[in-house]
């Protein structure tokens, strides 16, 4: 593995889950990418680093389910008929970003150099909406849909 494990260990361990064969691999192949795969890229993927270990595509998908659940990946739909996936963390902790989606090409752009306003903002919103509802917000996860400078 590529990666610090403690932070996903820890999950699964308090989720009382063993860390199987295809959850390792697909933990692995998303610590290795800065972008946003399926499960099909992630299939292929395997395919090509011969890290199949004869993992299916119904494998996959299941295992990412658990992944999410856990809170270990991510899932997104950016409106391109694919659901994608990453880490919910690095190796260096919690990565928090919001993306920039392109409806023209589909770039995904992962967007972390916030300005003081929009931490106040998103700070102020998650303070009144957790008081209103009597929520208790975890984390949030923002996509901004547009054109990109070459779809323009």
């Amino acid at each position: 593995m590529h990666m610090q494990k403690s932070w996903w260990q820890k999950k699964f361990k308090k989720a009382g889950l063993r860390l199987t064969g295809p959850r390792l691999v697909i933990i692995d192949i998303l610590s290795q990418t800065n972008n946003h795969l399926s499960a099909e890229e992630i299939y292929l993927t395997l395919r090509r680093e011969n890290k199949s270990n004869n993992i299916g595509l119904t494998t996959i998908y299941r295992t990412l389910d658990v992944l999410v659940r856990l809170g270990i990946v991510y899932k997104f739909d950016f409106g391109d008929g694919r659901t994608r996936y990453e880490l919910s963390e690095g190796p260096n902790g919690f990565h928090h970003h919001h993306h920039l989606v392109c409806t023209g090409c589909g770039h995904i752009v992962d967007y972390t150099d916030f300005i003081d306003e929009e931490k106040e903002l998103l700070d102020r919103t998650e303070k009144g909406l957790a008081k209103k509802y009597n929520f208790s917000i975890h984390h949030h996860l923002i996509q901004f849909y547009g054109l990109c400078e070459h779809c323009r």
